[in-house]
Protein backbone atom coordinates (compact mmCIF):
# COMPACT_ATOMS: atom_id res chain seq x y z
CA UNK A 1 0.00 0.00 0.00
CA UNK A 2 1.48 3.41 -1.35
CA UNK A 3 0.55 6.82 -0.72
CA UNK A 4 -0.93 8.55 -3.85
CA UNK A 5 1.23 12.18 -4.77
CA UNK A 6 0.10 14.81 -2.86
CA UNK A 7 -1.93 12.11 -0.28
CA UNK A 8 -1.22 12.16 3.44
CA UNK A 9 -0.50 8.84 5.38
CA UNK A 10 -3.98 8.86 7.08
CA UNK A 11 -5.62 9.34 3.37
CA UNK A 12 -4.10 6.77 2.42
CA UNK A 13 -5.42 4.44 4.77
CA UNK A 14 -8.76 5.91 4.74
CA UNK A 15 -8.83 5.33 0.97
CA UNK A 16 -7.85 1.70 1.53
CA UNK A 17 -10.87 1.02 3.63
CA UNK A 18 -13.16 3.01 0.93
CA UNK A 19 -11.46 0.44 -1.74
CA UNK A 20 -12.30 -2.57 0.02
CA UNK A 21 -16.23 -1.50 1.08
CA UNK A 22 -16.47 -0.77 -2.81
CA UNK A 23 -14.57 -3.64 -3.88
CA UNK A 24 -17.19 -5.66 -1.46
CA UNK A 25 -13.99 -7.18 0.23
CA UNK A 26 -15.82 -5.48 3.18
CA UNK A 27 -19.47 -5.71 3.30
CA UNK A 28 -22.25 -3.88 5.82
CA UNK A 29 -21.53 -5.09 8.78
CA UNK A 30 -18.19 -6.59 8.53
CA UNK A 31 -15.60 -6.23 10.79
CA UNK A 32 -12.17 -3.63 10.05
CA UNK A 33 -8.96 -4.84 10.77
CA UNK A 34 -7.81 -3.50 14.35
CA UNK A 35 -6.27 -0.64 14.59
CA UNK A 36 -2.61 -2.86 15.32
CA UNK A 37 -3.19 -4.70 12.64
CA UNK A 38 -3.75 -2.05 9.95
CA UNK A 39 -1.09 -0.08 11.20
CA UNK A 40 1.13 -2.89 10.27
CA UNK A 41 -0.18 -3.60 6.93
CA UNK A 42 -0.36 -0.04 5.98
CA UNK A 43 3.51 0.64 7.63
CA UNK A 44 1.73 3.65 9.39
CA UNK A 45 1.12 4.39 13.28
CA UNK A 46 -1.14 3.37 15.12
CA UNK A 47 -2.04 7.26 15.78
CA UNK A 48 -2.30 7.57 12.25
CA UNK A 49 -5.08 4.72 11.66
CA UNK A 50 -7.17 5.99 14.92
CA UNK A 51 -7.53 9.36 13.22
CA UNK A 52 -8.69 7.32 9.26
CA UNK A 53 -11.05 5.65 11.03
CA UNK A 54 -12.17 8.79 13.44
CA UNK A 55 -12.80 10.60 9.62
CA UNK A 56 -14.56 7.49 8.14
CA UNK A 57 -16.75 7.26 11.20
CA UNK A 58 -17.25 11.20 10.95
CA UNK A 59 -18.45 10.53 7.16
CA UNK A 60 -20.70 7.91 8.29
CA UNK A 61 -19.17 5.13 6.61
CA UNK A 62 -17.89 3.22 9.40
CA UNK A 63 -18.67 2.77 12.96
CA UNK A 64 -17.73 2.48 16.30
CA UNK A 65 -18.41 -0.41 18.80
CA UNK A 66 -17.24 0.07 22.06
CA UNK A 67 -14.92 -2.80 23.21
CA UNK A 68 -15.35 -4.68 20.06
CA UNK A 69 -13.94 -2.28 17.21
CA UNK A 70 -14.95 -1.07 14.21
CA UNK A 71 -17.90 -1.65 11.71
CA UNK A 72 -18.91 -0.89 7.98
CA UNK A 73 -21.88 1.21 8.37
CA UNK A 74 -22.44 2.93 4.70
CA UNK A 75 -24.53 1.22 2.43
CA UNK A 76 -23.12 0.03 -0.70
CA UNK A 77 -23.62 1.51 -4.61
CA UNK A 78 -25.31 -0.49 -6.43
CA UNK A 79 -22.88 -2.99 -8.74
CA UNK A 80 -23.11 -1.56 -12.17
CA UNK A 81 -21.25 -3.68 -15.07
CA UNK A 82 -19.82 -0.36 -16.10
CA UNK A 83 -17.72 -0.51 -13.61
CA UNK A 84 -15.92 -3.46 -15.15
CA UNK A 85 -15.54 -1.89 -18.09
CA UNK A 86 -12.88 1.30 -18.82
CA UNK A 87 -15.25 3.95 -18.92
CA UNK A 88 -16.53 4.86 -22.24
CA UNK A 89 -15.33 8.39 -23.41
CA UNK A 90 -17.59 11.46 -22.93
CA UNK A 91 -19.02 13.31 -26.06
CA UNK A 92 -17.05 16.68 -26.08
CA UNK A 93 -20.38 18.81 -25.84
CA UNK A 94 -21.16 22.12 -23.46
CA UNK A 95 -21.77 19.72 -20.44
CA UNK A 96 -18.08 18.19 -21.10
CA UNK A 97 -16.88 21.23 -21.32
CA UNK A 98 -18.23 22.01 -18.03
CA UNK A 99 -17.06 19.55 -15.99
CA UNK A 100 -13.81 19.92 -17.25
CA UNK A 101 -13.44 23.84 -16.42
CA UNK A 102 -14.77 22.83 -13.00
CA UNK A 103 -13.16 19.88 -11.96
CA UNK A 104 -10.60 20.42 -8.94
CA UNK A 105 -7.14 19.48 -10.45
CA UNK A 106 -4.91 22.76 -9.43
CA UNK A 107 -2.35 21.03 -11.65
CA UNK A 108 -4.20 22.20 -15.24
CA UNK A 109 -3.55 24.45 -16.78
CA UNK A 110 -7.68 26.15 -18.18
CA UNK A 111 -6.88 28.21 -20.91
CA UNK A 112 -10.36 27.46 -22.36
CA UNK A 113 -12.77 28.23 -18.77
CA UNK A 114 -14.79 31.16 -18.61
CA UNK A 115 -13.86 33.15 -15.24
CA UNK A 116 -10.54 35.22 -14.59
CA UNK A 117 -7.95 33.34 -11.77
CA UNK A 118 -8.50 33.48 -8.13
CA UNK A 119 -5.60 35.94 -7.40
CA UNK A 120 -7.30 38.52 -10.55
CA UNK A 121 -10.49 38.20 -8.25
CA UNK A 122 -11.46 41.12 -5.38
CA UNK A 123 -10.47 38.98 -2.32
CA UNK A 124 -8.92 41.86 -0.13
CA UNK A 125 -12.16 43.79 -1.11
CA UNK A 126 -14.14 40.63 0.05
CA UNK A 127 -12.05 40.77 3.33
CA UNK A 128 -12.53 44.19 3.90
CA UNK A 129 -16.06 44.07 3.76
CA UNK A 130 -16.75 40.93 5.99
CA UNK A 131 -14.38 42.52 8.83
CA UNK A 132 -16.86 45.52 8.87
CA UNK A 133 -19.84 43.75 8.72
CA UNK A 134 -19.17 41.22 11.55
CA UNK A 135 -19.08 44.49 13.62
CA UNK A 136 -22.54 45.48 12.48
CA UNK A 137 -23.94 43.09 11.16
CA UNK A 138 -27.83 42.15 12.55
CA UNK A 139 -29.39 38.25 13.04
CA UNK A 140 -31.90 38.89 10.66
CA UNK A 141 -29.14 38.97 7.90
CA UNK A 142 -27.01 35.90 9.71
CA UNK A 143 -29.91 34.03 9.95
CA UNK A 144 -33.29 34.92 8.31
CA UNK A 145 -34.70 34.51 4.76
CA UNK A 146 -34.60 37.07 2.35
CA UNK A 147 -37.69 39.14 1.21
CA UNK A 148 -39.22 37.86 -1.80
CA UNK A 149 -37.33 40.18 -4.26
CA UNK A 150 -34.08 40.55 -2.44
CA UNK A 151 -32.60 43.34 -0.45
CA UNK A 152 -33.94 46.65 -1.20
CA UNK A 153 -31.04 48.84 -1.00
CA UNK A 154 -29.01 46.48 -3.12
CA UNK A 155 -31.80 46.71 -5.58
CA UNK A 156 -32.18 50.22 -5.96
CA UNK A 157 -28.30 50.20 -6.45
CA UNK A 158 -28.33 47.91 -8.97
CA UNK A 159 -30.97 50.69 -10.87
CA UNK A 160 -28.93 53.43 -10.58
CA UNK A 161 -25.87 51.35 -11.94
CA UNK A 162 -28.21 50.16 -14.83
CA UNK A 163 -28.90 54.00 -15.30
CA UNK A 164 -25.20 54.44 -16.23
CA UNK A 165 -26.09 52.16 -19.73
CA UNK A 166 -28.69 53.65 -20.33
CA UNK A 167 -31.69 51.26 -18.80
CA UNK A 168 -33.83 53.27 -17.28
CA UNK A 169 -35.79 51.16 -14.02
CA UNK A 170 -36.50 51.03 -10.69
CA UNK A 171 -35.93 48.55 -7.70
CA UNK A 172 -39.71 47.34 -7.99
CA UNK A 173 -38.38 46.08 -11.54
CA UNK A 174 -35.38 44.22 -9.91
CA UNK A 175 -35.27 40.87 -8.37
CA UNK A 176 -32.35 39.20 -6.93
CA UNK A 177 -31.58 35.76 -7.72
CA UNK A 178 -28.91 33.28 -6.52
CA UNK A 179 -26.52 33.42 -9.77
CA UNK A 180 -26.61 34.70 -13.74
CA UNK A 181 -27.20 31.12 -14.75
CA UNK A 182 -30.30 30.80 -11.26
CA UNK A 183 -31.71 33.96 -13.33
CA UNK A 184 -31.65 32.07 -16.51
CA UNK A 185 -33.06 29.54 -15.30
CA UNK A 186 -35.95 31.03 -13.83
CA UNK A 187 -36.62 33.01 -17.04
CA UNK A 188 -36.67 29.47 -18.92
CA UNK A 189 -38.86 28.22 -16.10
CA UNK A 190 -41.70 31.38 -17.05
CA UNK A 191 -41.51 31.50 -20.33
CA UNK A 192 -40.79 28.14 -21.69
CA UNK A 193 -43.12 24.95 -22.86
CA UNK A 194 -41.01 21.41 -23.52
CA UNK A 195 -40.61 22.14 -27.75
CA UNK A 196 -40.91 25.50 -27.63
CA UNK A 197 -38.12 27.07 -29.75
CA UNK A 198 -35.55 29.55 -28.56
CA UNK A 199 -33.26 31.71 -30.91
CA UNK A 200 -29.37 32.04 -30.04
CA UNK A 201 -26.23 33.53 -31.28
CA UNK A 202 -24.14 30.69 -33.67
CA UNK A 203 -21.64 30.56 -31.48
CA UNK A 204 -23.03 31.35 -28.26
CA UNK A 205 -22.13 30.50 -24.51
CA UNK A 206 -22.27 26.81 -24.32
CA UNK A 207 -23.75 27.06 -21.26
CA UNK A 208 -27.28 28.45 -22.96
CA UNK A 209 -27.06 25.44 -24.94
CA UNK A 210 -27.02 22.78 -21.88
CA UNK A 211 -29.76 25.06 -19.66
CA UNK A 212 -32.15 25.16 -23.02
CA UNK A 213 -31.86 21.58 -23.47
CA UNK A 214 -32.57 21.03 -19.80
CA UNK A 215 -35.56 22.74 -20.87
CA UNK A 216 -36.28 20.62 -23.97
CA UNK A 217 -36.36 23.91 -25.43
CA UNK A 218 -35.79 23.74 -29.35
CA UNK A 219 -32.96 25.91 -30.35
CA UNK A 220 -32.23 27.26 -33.45
CA UNK A 221 -28.95 29.73 -34.48
CA UNK A 222 -28.28 33.00 -36.05
CA UNK A 223 -24.98 33.22 -37.75
CA UNK A 224 -22.69 36.08 -35.34
CA UNK A 225 -21.00 39.19 -37.07
CA UNK A 226 -18.67 41.47 -35.44
CA UNK A 227 -21.38 43.44 -34.74
CA UNK A 228 -23.95 41.18 -33.78
CA UNK A 229 -25.82 38.25 -35.10
CA UNK A 230 -26.61 38.33 -39.14
CA UNK A 231 -29.55 40.46 -39.20
CA UNK A 232 -30.80 38.31 -42.65
CA UNK A 233 -30.44 35.25 -41.01
CA UNK A 234 -32.07 36.60 -37.72
CA UNK A 235 -35.16 37.88 -39.82
CA UNK A 236 -35.45 34.09 -41.45
CA UNK A 237 -35.22 32.54 -38.62
CA UNK A 238 -37.73 34.24 -36.43
CA UNK A 239 -40.59 34.11 -39.53
CA UNK A 240 -39.47 30.27 -40.26
CA UNK A 241 -39.59 29.22 -35.93
CA UNK A 242 -41.45 31.69 -34.46
CA UNK A 243 -39.09 31.38 -31.32
CA UNK A 244 -40.31 32.32 -27.97
CA UNK A 245 -37.50 33.99 -26.88
CA UNK A 246 -34.11 35.06 -28.34
CA UNK A 247 -30.90 34.53 -25.52
CA UNK A 248 -27.95 36.57 -26.41
CA UNK A 249 -25.13 38.60 -24.81
CA UNK A 250 -24.94 41.87 -26.48
CA UNK A 251 -22.45 44.17 -24.21
CA UNK A 252 -19.30 41.87 -24.09
CA UNK A 253 -19.97 38.48 -26.36
CA UNK A 254 -19.03 35.44 -25.12
CA UNK A 255 -17.25 33.56 -26.91
CA UNK A 256 -16.14 35.85 -29.25
CA UNK A 257 -15.93 39.05 -27.88
CA UNK A 258 -18.08 41.17 -30.02
CA UNK A 259 -20.31 44.22 -29.34
CA UNK A 260 -23.40 44.61 -30.55
CA UNK A 261 -24.17 48.02 -32.83
CA UNK A 262 -26.59 50.11 -32.40
CA UNK A 263 -27.79 50.13 -35.88
CA UNK A 264 -28.02 46.35 -35.24
CA UNK A 265 -29.97 46.55 -32.13
CA UNK A 266 -32.60 48.55 -33.77
CA UNK A 267 -33.22 45.81 -36.24
CA UNK A 268 -33.27 43.29 -34.02
CA UNK A 269 -35.68 44.89 -31.65
CA UNK A 270 -37.96 45.73 -35.27
CA UNK A 271 -37.86 42.06 -35.67
CA UNK A 272 -38.49 40.78 -32.36
CA UNK A 273 -41.65 42.92 -32.11
CA UNK A 274 -43.12 41.87 -35.11
CA UNK A 275 -43.07 38.04 -34.50
CA UNK A 276 -43.70 38.61 -30.94
CA UNK A 277 -40.76 37.45 -29.44
CA UNK A 278 -38.83 38.02 -26.29
CA UNK A 279 -35.29 39.08 -25.81
CA UNK A 280 -33.34 38.15 -22.99
CA UNK A 281 -29.52 39.80 -22.23
CA UNK A 282 -27.52 37.95 -20.46
CA UNK A 283 -24.89 40.78 -19.38
CA UNK A 284 -22.80 39.37 -16.65
CA UNK A 285 -19.32 40.61 -18.61
CA UNK A 286 -20.69 44.62 -18.45
CA UNK A 287 -18.35 46.00 -16.10
CA UNK A 288 -15.13 44.81 -18.13
CA UNK A 289 -16.16 47.85 -20.84
CA UNK A 290 -14.41 50.67 -20.84
CA UNK A 291 -17.75 52.64 -21.97
CA UNK A 292 -21.13 51.10 -22.25
CA UNK A 293 -21.50 49.56 -26.16
CA UNK A 294 -25.45 49.41 -27.06
CA UNK A 295 -28.11 47.32 -25.01
CA UNK A 296 -31.03 46.04 -26.39
CA UNK A 297 -32.43 46.57 -22.95
CA UNK A 298 -32.00 50.30 -22.95
CA UNK A 299 -33.18 50.82 -26.49
CA UNK A 300 -36.44 48.75 -25.65
CA UNK A 301 -37.10 49.80 -21.97
CA UNK A 302 -37.81 46.55 -20.41
CA UNK A 303 -40.84 46.43 -22.78
CA UNK A 304 -40.08 42.92 -24.10
CA UNK A 305 -36.39 42.63 -23.26
CA UNK A 306 -35.39 40.80 -19.87
CA UNK A 307 -31.60 41.99 -18.77
CA UNK A 308 -29.81 39.26 -16.38
CA UNK A 309 -26.80 40.28 -14.25
CA UNK A 310 -24.46 38.88 -11.88
CA UNK A 311 -20.90 39.59 -10.36
CA UNK A 312 -19.73 36.06 -10.49
CA UNK A 313 -17.09 37.18 -13.64
CA UNK A 314 -15.92 40.51 -12.38
CA UNK A 315 -16.07 40.03 -8.07
CA UNK A 316 -16.34 36.52 -6.97
CA UNK A 317 -18.43 33.10 -7.92
CA UNK A 318 -18.52 32.62 -4.39
CA UNK A 319 -20.92 35.38 -3.56
CA UNK A 320 -23.73 33.86 -5.72
CA UNK A 321 -26.24 36.67 -6.25
CA UNK A 322 -27.73 37.78 -9.90
CA UNK A 323 -30.31 39.74 -10.72
CA UNK A 324 -33.07 40.09 -13.44
CA UNK A 325 -34.70 42.95 -14.28
CA UNK A 326 -38.11 43.26 -16.49
CA UNK A 327 -41.26 44.76 -16.81
CA UNK A 328 -43.43 44.81 -13.09
CA UNK A 329 -45.69 42.25 -13.98
CA UNK A 330 -43.15 39.80 -14.82
CA UNK A 331 -40.94 40.52 -11.80
CA UNK A 332 -44.12 39.83 -10.10
CA UNK A 333 -44.59 36.38 -11.48
CA UNK A 334 -41.27 35.39 -10.97
CA UNK A 335 -40.64 36.55 -7.57
CA UNK A 336 -43.78 34.10 -7.24
CA UNK A 337 -41.93 31.31 -9.34
CA UNK A 338 -38.36 32.09 -7.61
CA UNK A 339 -40.42 31.16 -4.09
CA UNK A 340 -41.98 27.91 -5.23
CA UNK A 341 -38.92 26.85 -6.24
CA UNK A 342 -36.27 27.84 -3.62
CA UNK A 343 -37.79 30.37 -1.25
CA UNK A 344 -35.45 32.85 -1.15
CA UNK A 345 -31.77 34.07 -1.56
CA UNK A 346 -29.27 34.82 0.82
CA UNK A 347 -29.49 38.18 2.54
CA UNK A 348 -25.64 37.81 3.81
CA UNK A 349 -24.09 37.21 0.78
CA UNK A 350 -26.80 40.67 -0.97
CA UNK A 351 -25.20 42.23 2.17
CA UNK A 352 -21.92 41.32 1.30
CA UNK A 353 -22.36 42.57 -2.69
CA UNK A 354 -23.85 45.92 -1.78
CA UNK A 355 -20.90 46.51 0.69
CA UNK A 356 -18.77 45.94 -2.03
CA UNK A 357 -19.78 47.96 -3.78
CA UNK A 358 -20.97 51.14 -2.47
CA UNK A 359 -17.29 51.67 -0.42
CA UNK A 360 -15.19 52.13 -3.52
CA UNK A 361 -13.05 49.07 -3.73
CA UNK A 362 -15.00 47.36 -6.62
CA UNK A 363 -14.95 50.53 -8.39
CA UNK A 364 -11.28 50.46 -8.20
CA UNK A 365 -11.10 46.60 -8.66
CA UNK A 366 -12.73 46.97 -12.18
CA UNK A 367 -10.57 49.85 -13.38
CA UNK A 368 -7.55 47.46 -12.46
CA UNK A 369 -8.98 44.57 -14.21
CA UNK A 370 -9.49 46.31 -17.07
CA UNK A 371 -6.41 47.63 -17.68
CA UNK A 372 -5.03 44.14 -16.56
CA UNK A 373 -7.06 42.46 -19.11
CA UNK A 374 -6.38 45.36 -22.37
CA UNK A 375 -2.57 44.05 -21.89
CA UNK A 376 -3.40 40.14 -21.67
CA UNK A 377 -5.57 40.67 -24.78
CA UNK A 378 -3.04 42.40 -26.87
CA UNK A 379 0.00 39.44 -25.52
CA UNK A 380 -2.19 36.46 -26.02
CA UNK A 381 -3.24 37.48 -29.68
CA UNK A 382 0.75 38.27 -30.49
CA UNK A 383 1.43 34.82 -28.88
CA UNK A 384 -1.67 33.12 -30.86
CA UNK A 385 -0.43 34.35 -34.10
CA UNK A 386 2.81 32.88 -33.78
CA UNK A 387 1.97 29.34 -33.55
CA UNK A 388 -0.69 30.47 -36.39
CA UNK A 389 -4.04 30.58 -34.60
CA UNK A 390 -5.58 34.02 -35.80
CA UNK A 391 -8.06 35.86 -33.58
CA UNK A 392 -11.63 36.78 -35.27
CA UNK A 393 -11.74 40.04 -33.93
CA UNK A 394 -9.30 41.97 -31.75
CA UNK A 395 -12.96 42.97 -29.23
CA UNK A 396 -12.58 45.97 -27.44
CA UNK A 397 -13.36 44.15 -23.84
CA UNK A 398 -13.91 41.14 -21.92
CA UNK A 399 -11.77 37.91 -21.51
CA UNK A 400 -11.78 36.01 -24.26
CA UNK A 401 -10.06 35.43 -28.20
CA UNK A 402 -12.01 33.77 -30.61
CA UNK A 403 -9.62 32.41 -32.92
CA UNK A 404 -9.26 30.02 -35.69
CA UNK A 405 -6.48 27.02 -35.51
CA UNK A 406 -4.12 26.73 -38.79
CA UNK A 407 -4.60 24.32 -41.30
CA UNK A 408 -8.22 23.77 -40.74
CA UNK A 409 -7.29 21.49 -37.63
CA UNK A 410 -9.75 20.11 -35.83
CA UNK A 411 -10.81 21.29 -32.44
CA UNK A 412 -12.46 18.48 -30.69
CA UNK A 413 -9.68 16.27 -31.40
CA UNK A 414 -7.31 19.32 -30.22
CA UNK A 415 -9.31 19.23 -26.81
CA UNK A 416 -9.63 15.49 -25.97
CA UNK A 417 -5.65 15.59 -27.02
CA UNK A 418 -5.28 18.37 -24.20
CA UNK A 419 -7.02 17.26 -21.68
CA UNK A 420 -4.60 14.16 -21.50
CA UNK A 421 -1.86 16.36 -20.89
CA UNK A 422 -3.57 18.54 -18.56
CA UNK A 423 -4.58 21.55 -20.49
CA UNK A 424 -8.51 21.82 -20.93
CA UNK A 425 -9.57 23.92 -24.23
CA UNK A 426 -12.35 24.95 -25.70
CA UNK A 427 -13.27 23.71 -28.77
CA UNK A 428 -15.72 25.95 -31.40
CA UNK A 429 -18.61 22.88 -31.13
CA UNK A 430 -19.29 23.49 -28.38
CA UNK A 431 -20.40 27.01 -28.51
CA UNK A 432 -22.62 25.99 -31.57
CA UNK A 433 -26.29 25.19 -32.37
CA UNK A 434 -25.07 23.34 -35.77
CA UNK A 435 -21.89 21.86 -34.65
CA UNK A 436 -20.06 24.15 -36.70
CA UNK A 437 -17.26 26.39 -36.07
CA UNK A 438 -14.79 23.41 -36.20
CA UNK A 439 -11.42 25.03 -36.48
CA UNK A 440 -11.90 27.88 -33.79
CA UNK A 441 -11.62 27.55 -30.21
CA UNK A 442 -11.77 30.43 -27.29
CA UNK A 443 -9.07 31.10 -25.39
CA UNK A 444 -9.30 32.89 -22.36
CA UNK A 445 -6.48 35.93 -22.53
CA UNK A 446 -5.76 36.22 -18.27
CA UNK A 447 -5.35 32.10 -18.41
CA UNK A 448 -3.64 32.09 -21.79
CA UNK A 449 -0.06 33.32 -21.06
CA UNK A 450 1.75 29.66 -20.29
CA UNK A 451 4.22 28.61 -22.54
CA UNK A 452 3.13 24.80 -22.03
CA UNK A 453 -0.04 26.26 -23.99
CA UNK A 454 2.28 27.49 -26.69
CA UNK A 455 4.30 24.47 -26.77
CA UNK A 456 1.33 22.21 -27.41
CA UNK A 457 -0.46 24.37 -30.03
CA UNK A 458 2.27 24.22 -32.03
CA UNK A 459 3.35 20.84 -31.67
CA UNK A 460 -0.43 20.20 -32.32
CA UNK A 461 -1.98 21.97 -34.64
Amino acid sequence: MAARPDETRTAMVARTIRDRIEARTLTPGARLPSIRAMAEASGVARSTVVEAYERLAGDGVIRSRPGSGFYVAAPLAPLTLDRLAPVPEREVDPLWMLRQSLRDDRHDLKPGCGWLPDNWLAGDALRKAMRGMARTIDDGTLAGYASPRGSLPLRTLLARRMADQGIETGPDQILLTDSGTHALDLVCRFLLQPGDTVLVDDPCYFNFLALLRAHRAKVIGAPMTPGGPDVVAFAEAAAAHRPRFYLTNSGVHNPTGAALTAATAHRLLKIADAHDMVIIEDDIFADFEHAPSARLAAFDGLDRTIRIGSFSKSLSAAVRCGHIAARPDWIEALADLRIATSMAGSPLAASLLHTVLTDGSYRRHVEGIRARLARATARVARRLRDVGVEPWIEPAAGIFLWARLPGGADAVDLARRAVAQGIVLAPGPVFSTSGGWRDHMRFNVAMSDDDRLYAFLKGAA
